[in-house]
């Protein structure tokens, strides 16, 4: 035995001048996109009076909630003083089903691109990515089209109809990917067991794939949720969703500009994909690394 592997590795030093680097970048980026939040926060939580000081760094001398309840129950979003819990539940019905149609859907076609390769395969996968890529800007006129002859143009469904359409290419991308991955012989015993299409894939690549659909709702979840752009043009003015609502109250041009109340709406309307991340996070990343992003 040497002298070496007797005392064992050198340890490293504290102070550490790239540690020291790494984390002292880590922190000024925390603080960078933690700031907004902060001055937000403190807003929300001021009277007028203490607001109009103009020191938005100040914690709150006197903490109230009353922006809060303003902003959730009768803040004026238009013509209609009904605060944002008519836009929060309008988003939720949205979602929802938005969610679970473009996974579910999502999903089989990325099985059946990697184990179940038919003819022409390639070519539909190209469509797929390649639509995934188009701006939603040039695709607009034609979807109120396709809305409004199938009858749900100005309605919750036609939302639905256009988020589950626009979340498809890149959940099977996404989905492709991750079967991809995944060992072949599975898929061939189970084969040579007799499973058929379905078999396959309930009874072994959905038992196998929770980080991929968590990585999958959280991204549809966070795109559907902050859209406003389809919200404001196919929902119709009694089903906006939360973020176009949001909109309303913070450029109202009635009465007094209440900044505490509009950082309270902006908070309450950021809540649920925050809240996602801060619950999966971690799963979130669990699936980017086994394979979410791998060709």
């Amino acid at each position: 035995m040497t002298t070496m592997e007797a005392i064992g590795p050198r340890p490293k030093r504290a102070l550490d001048p790239a540690r020291i680097m790494i984390y002292s970048v880590l922190i000024v980026a925390a603080l960078y996109y933690l700031l907004p939040l902060y001055v937000m926060v403190m807003t929300s939580l001021k009277g007028m009076p203490e607001i109009r000081l103009g020191n938005i760094f100040a914690p709150p001398v006197e903490v109230t909630f009353e922006p809060w309840i303003k902003a959730w129950d009768t803040a004026c979003t238009g013509l209609y003083c009904e605060g944002l819990k008519v836009g929060f539940w309008n988003s939720v019905q949205i979602l929802i089903p938005s969610v679970i149609i473009s996974i579910a859907i999502a999903s089989v076609n990325g099985y059946a691109l990697s184990f179940w390769r038919f003819r022409g395969a390639e070519v539909f996968f190209t469509i797929l990515i390649f639509g995934s890529f188009i701006p939603y800007q040039v695709m607009l006129y034609p979807l109120v089209i396709i809305t409004r002859e199938l009858g749900i143009f100005g309605s919750l469904a036609g939302v639905i109809f256009i988020h589950t359409i626009f979340g498809m290419p890149i959940l099977t991308l996404l989905f492709r990917n991750y079967f991809a991955s995944l060992p072949q012989e599975l898929f061939k015993a189970a084969r040579v067991d007799g499973a058929g299409f379905w078999g396959v894939f309930l009874k072994i690549m959905v038992p196998m794939s929770p980080p991929i659909f968590v990585v999958a709702i959280i991204l549809q979840v966070t795109g559907i949720w902050n859209d406003f752009l389809f919200g404001v043009i196919f929902a119709g003015t009694q089903n906006f969703p939360m973020t176009v609502q949001l909109n309303n109250i913070v450029n109202t041009t009635q009465g007094v500009k209440e900044y505490n109340v509009n950082m309270a709406a902006t908070i309450l309307t950021g809540g649920v994909p925050l809240l996602i991340y801060f619950l999966s996070g971690k799963y979130f990343v669990r699936g980017i690394a086994a394979g979410a992003v791998k060709g």
